[in-house]
C-alpha cells in the first residue's frame, strides 16, 4: 500500500474535482452536456409513445394562414371569436387554451377611422352618428371577442421577458401566490423583468391565464417548464397550469416542502406543488421536467382552418382540450427539444397537461444533489483504494463493473422510482481514475516495451513490435510450423516500364505503388514480409494468430487488385505508364521464425507452400487473370465464388494442383457472372475429357459474354493443338510448367 500512496492521494483528488462540479462549487461544461446527452437518451428510449386522444391542438398551421382560408396572422378578432363559439358550442370542447397572446388592439374593421371622423368632420351630422352608434357593437372586434370569451372556460397565454429594456406591455393576471408563500426559504425561481400580457379587456373576461415560458438549457434544448415564475415578488403560474385549475376548479397552489429537519440555507425543501388533485414534483428552480410522450405528433393536430369551415367531425373534438397555437415556421414557435429539432411550443403545453392529468413526471428534487454526492465519495473512494493495487486486466474489469453498477442503479431509479439522477459525474469520474492509473503504470510497461523491441527488434518487422510488445509472453521468434497464407504480387513488365522512367520519377513511382498495395495488406491484418523489388511477399496468421488467414489473403489479394485501379488513374495522369499486377495465394503448412545469418535475419517463411505460391504469381500472366489461389486456399473459404483456372504442374512439383481465380464474395456478383462461370465450367470440363467439340463450343458461348477473356483464347489454342497432337487418352488435363 506504501508504494501506492501517491497514486491513491491523486485519485481522491481526481475524485474531488468531480465531487466539486456536483456540489455546484464550479460548473464543468463537458460534465453538463454529457449530463443532457444522457437524459435525452433515458427519455427517448422510455417514452410511452402513441397519441394520447384526450389534448388536441388546433394548429394555427401554413394552411390557414394561406388567403384562401384565414389569411396572415393576426386574424381579425371577429374570426377568433367565430371559432371559439364553433368550438364550444357546435364542437363540444371542455376548455380552449391559447398559445398566443392578442397583445395589440384589433382596428382591421375601421372603427377608429370612423370614430375620429365622427368626432371630426362628421361631428354634427346626425345620420353618420346614429349609423356609427348602430353600427359599432359589429365593428368593435376586440369587444366581440371579450363578449364570447366571458363565462367560457378559456385560458389565455402571455410571456415574461428578461431584456435589458423590458417591457411591460397589456394585462396579466393575479399571482397565484404571494411573497409570503416563501419567505426565509433560498429558492432559486426563475425571475423575470418584463412580460407581454394580452389587452385588459380579454383578460378581464378569460377563466384564467398561465405563462408560456419553457426554460431552455445551455445548449438551447427545451427540457424543462417553469411551474412558477417569479415577477416583482409574486409568483404565476405555467399555461398548462392555468388549464389543470381551470378543469379542476379553481383549487389553490400549494407549495409542498419536507421535513424542516431536511431544510437548511442551502437546501430550500421545496419538492411539490399541489393542485387539487394533482401532486407536480419540481426542481430546485420550481420547474418540472416536461415528460414528452414521444416525437412531435404525440397530440392530435388539427387545421384551424378546418374548424372555421366545418371539415371537422363534431367527435374529433367533444369533450377534448383543446389547445391554440401554430406549427408555422413563420410564427416562429419551434424549439428545440430532446425528441426533436423543430418542435411546436404548443406541444409542449400539451405533454404538461397530459402528465398533469395521469400525475406522470419524473421528478429531479433537490434532494437528488446530496445523493449524486454520496455515490461519487462511494465509487471514487473505492477505486482510489482498489484500482492501483489491481494488475491492469484487473483494474479494467473493476472499472467496467463500476460503470455497469452506476449505469444499472440510475436506470433502476428512473424506471422504478421516476427519479432523475445525473450519471455524467460518476461515468467520467470512473473513467478519469482508470485513464490516470493506467497513465501511471504507462512509464513501467514502455521500459518493458522498450527492452522488447531492443531485443526482437532485428528480427520482427516494425508494425509488429507494437502489438507484440503488449503481451510479449505469448509470441517467441524461434522457428515453428504453421499453416498460414502467405501472397506473392509484382508488377507486370516493371523492366520496360523503369526504362521508361527517369531514376526520379522511377523512384516515385515505385514509393506510391507500394505504399498503396501495403496498405491494403495491413488494413487486412496482413505481416509484411518483404519487398523485392517491385514485388511484395506477406503472410497471414503469425506471429499473431488468425483462424481467417487464407481468406484474409484472397480478400487482401481482390483489394490490391481494386486498389491499382484507383492508382492507375493517378499515374496515368501524371503521364506514366499504365501498370498490371498478377498475384499468387496459397495456403499451406510452412516454417515460420527469425531467418538469416549473423550478420542479419528477418522474420519470414519457407517452404514448398510458399514456392507454389510464387509460382503461381508468375502463371497469372499465362493465363491473363490477375489473381490466382492455390487448391489449399480455395477448399478454406467458403464465401468467396471461384473460377477453375486450369490442373498444373509447376517447376519443382511433381504433384498437380488446380489453381483458381477469386470472382468475388457470394451475393455480391452479378447473375451475368454466374451464367458465364457455370459455362466456362461445364467447357472446362469438357476439355479434360478430351470432348473437343463440346469443350469448342462451350467457350465460344463464354466468349460472347466476355470477348476480351485472354483465358478463352489460351484454352481455344490448346484445343487446336490437341487435334493436331491428340494427347494420351489416360490424359488427366495437367499443363506442365518446365519454367517459373
Amino acid at each position: 500500500m506504501r508504494q501506492h500512496i501517491v497514486r491513491i492521494v491523486l485519485g481522491l483528488a481526481v475524485m474531488l474535482l468531480f465531487v466539486g462540479h456536483v456540489a455546484e462549487i464550479y460548473n464543468i461544461g463537458l460534465i453538463t452536456r454529457l449530463d443532457n446527452i444522457i437524459y435525452d437518451t433515458r427519455l427517448a428510449l422510455t417514452m410511452p409513445g402513441g397519441v394520447d386522444p384526450r389534448v388536441v391542438i388546433l394548429d394555427i398551421d401554413e394552411r390557414s394562414l394561406d388567403r384562401r382560408a384565414l389569411g396572415r396572422w393576426p386574424w381579425s378578432r371577429d374570426k377568433i371569436a367565430a371559432l371559439l363559439k364553433k368550438l364550444f358550442d357546435e364542437y363540444g370542447i371542455v376548455i380552449a387554451g391559447f398559445d398566443v397572446v392578442f397583445a395589440e388592439p384589433d382596428e382591421s374593421s375601421g372603427l377608429p377611422v370612423l370614430e375620429k371622423l365622427a368626432g371630426g368632420k362628421l361631428k354634427d351630422v346626425g345620420p353618420f352618428q346614429s349609423a356609427l352608434k348602430e353600427l359599432r357593437p359589429e365593428l368593435d372586434y376586440d369587444g366581440i371577442l371579450a363578449k364570447t370569451i366571458k363565462n367560457r372556460p378559456v385560458v389565455l397565454g402571455y410571456y415574461f421577458n428578461s431584456n435589458e429594456n423590458a417591457v411591460h406591455s397589456g394585462a396579466i393576471p393575479k399571482p397565484v401566490l404571494t411573497e409570503d408563500a416563501f419567505r426565509g426559504r433560498n429558492i432559486r425561481f426563475t425571475t423575470w423583468r418584463g412580460y407581454g400580457g394580452n389587452l385588459p379587456e380579454f383578460q378581464a373576461n378569460a377563466a384564467n391565464a398561465g405563462h408560456f415560458n419553457p426554460l431552455v438549457d445551455p445548449d438551447g434544448v427545451s427540457r424543462r417548464v417553469p411551474m412558477l415564475a417569479e415577477y416583482h415578488g409574486a409568483y404565476y403560474e405555467a399555461l398548462s397550469l392555468a388549464i389543470i385549475r381551470v378543469l379542476a376548479g379553481y383549487p389553490k397552489v400549494e407549495p409542498g416542502f419536507a421535513s424542516e429537519k431536511f431544510s437548511s440555507d442551502g437546501y430550500s425543501g421545496l419538492e411539490w406543488l399541489k393542485v387539487g388533485p394533482v401532486t407536480i414534483p419540481v426542481d430546485d428552480a420550481v420547474s418540472a421536467l416536461i415528460p414528452y410522450r414521444g416525437a412531435r405528433g404525440s397530440f392530435k393536430y388539427i387545421s384551424l382552418a378546418d374548424v372555421y369551415f366545418d371539415k371537422v367531425p363534431k367527435d374529433e373534438l367533444r369533450g377534448k382540450i383543446a389547445l391554440v397555437g401554430t406549427s408555422a415556421p413563420g410564427l416562429l414557435d419551434l424549439r428545440s427539444t430532446p425528441v426533436g429539432s423543430v418542435y411546436p411550443g404548443v406541444e409542449i403545453h400539451a405533454n404538461m397537461i397530459a402528465a398533469m392529468l395521469d400525475s406522470n413526471f419524473k421528478q429531479k428534487p433537490p434532494y437528488m444533489l446530496g445523493t449524486e454526492v454520496i455515490l461519487l465519495l462511494i465509487g471514487g473512494i473505492t477505486l482510489s483504494l482498489l484500482v492501483p493495487l489491481l494488475s491492469p486486466l484487473k483494474s479494467t474489469l473493476v472499472s467496467l463493473l463500476a460503470i455497469v453498477l452506476f449505469t444499472g442503479l440510475n436506470v433502476i431509479v428512473w424506471t422504478k422510482g421516476g427519479l432523475v439522477l445525473p450519471l455524467a459525474s460518476s461515468l467520467l469520474m470512473i473513467t478519469a481514475l482508470f485513464a490516470f492509473n493506467m497513465s501511471w503504470g504507462y512509464f513501467v510497461e514502455s521500459r518493458s516495451k522498450r527492452q522488447f523491441t531492443e531485443l526482437f527488434g532485428q528480427y520482427v518487422p516494425p508494425e509488429l513490435v507494437d502489438q507484440m510488445a503488449k503481451d510479449p509472453e505469448r509470441y517467441s521468434m524461434e522457428g515453428k510450423s504453421e499453416e498460414l497464407t502467405v501472397l506473392f504480387s509484382d508488377i507486370v513488365g516493371f523492366t520496360s516500364i523503369s526504362e521508361s522512367l527517369t531514376p526520379k520519377d522511377l523512384s516515385q513511382f515505385i514509393n506510391d505503388y507500394l505504399t498503396a498495395m501495403s496498405l491494403v495488406i495491413r488494413n487486412n491484418r496482413g505481416t509484411l514480409d518483404k519487398y523485392i523489388g517491385d514485388a511484395i511477399m506477406a503472410f497471414w496468421g503469425a506471429p499473431v494468430a488468425d483462424p481467417e488467414h487464407a481468406r484474409q489473403g484472397v480478400i487482401s489479394a481482390m483489394a490490391m487488385q481494386a486498389e491499382l485501379d484507383k492508382l492507375r488513374a493517378q499515374l496515368l495522369a501524371r503521364g506514366w505508364p499504365d501498370i498490371r499486377i498478377g498475384v499468387g495465394v496459397n495456403t499451406g503448412s510452412m516454417s515460420v521464425g527469425d531467418m538469416g545469418s549473423k550478420l542479419r535475419k528477418a522474420y519470414t517463411v519457407m517452404g514448398d507452400a510458399v514456392n507454389l505460391s510464387s509460382r503461381l504469381e508468375g502463371l497469372t500472366r499465362v493465363y491473363g487473370v490477375g489473381i490466382l489461389v492455390g487448391p489449399n486456399t480455395r477448399k478454406i473459404v467458403k464465401d468467396i465464388v471461384f473460377r477453375e483456372i486450369d490442373r498444373v504442374k509447376v517447376k519443382g512439383k511433381d504433384e498437380p494442383v488446380d489453381i483458381f481465380e477469386p470472382i468475388g464474395i457470394e451475393g455480391r456478383i452479378d447473375q451475368k457472372v454466374m451464367d458465364e462461370l457455370k459455362l466456362w465450367h461445364k467447357a472446362l470440363k469438357a476439355y479434360r475429357a478430351q470432348n473437343w467439340d463440346q469443350a469448342e463450343m462451350g467457350l465460344l458461348n463464354v466468349q460472347r459474354m466476355s470477348p476480351e477473356c485472354k483465358l478463352y483464347e489460351l484454352y481455344f489454342e490448346r484445343i487446336k493443338q490437341c487435334r493436331i497432337d491428340p494427347p494420351d487418352p489416360n490424359w488427366d488435363g495437367v499443363t506442365t510448367f518446365k519454367t517459373k
